[in-house]
């Protein structure tokens, strides 16, 4: 089975991720620590992958996420229609 992509990225939210991340001066290795808090086993690297969108997102990550860093949904979704240019 193939994994879709669009403009060879496997996810369109990595960016955001990263960028909410980093205004939270929280590490990857931190990210990986709260989302285990919350029953999600993610490692340095699936962060790394997922922040230069080089692996897909499953929902609950989204969510652990969207916990971890204390943001929206919409706003991990914001600035998305250029993935689609």
């Amino acid at each position: 089975m193939s994994v879709s992509r669009i403009n060879n990225k496997l996810n369109i939210i990595g960016k955001n991720i990263r960028k909410y991340r980093e205004l939270r001066n929280l590490s990857q290795n931190d990210i990986c620590c709260q989302l285990s808090l919350i029953g999600i086993t993610l490692y340095k690297s699936d962060i790394y992958n997922i922040e230069y969108c080089k692996r897909t997102v499953k929902d609950f990550e989204i969510y652990g996420f969207s916990k971890v860093l204390n943001v929206s949904f919409e706003q991990l979704f914001e600035n998305i229609e250029d993935n689609f240019i």
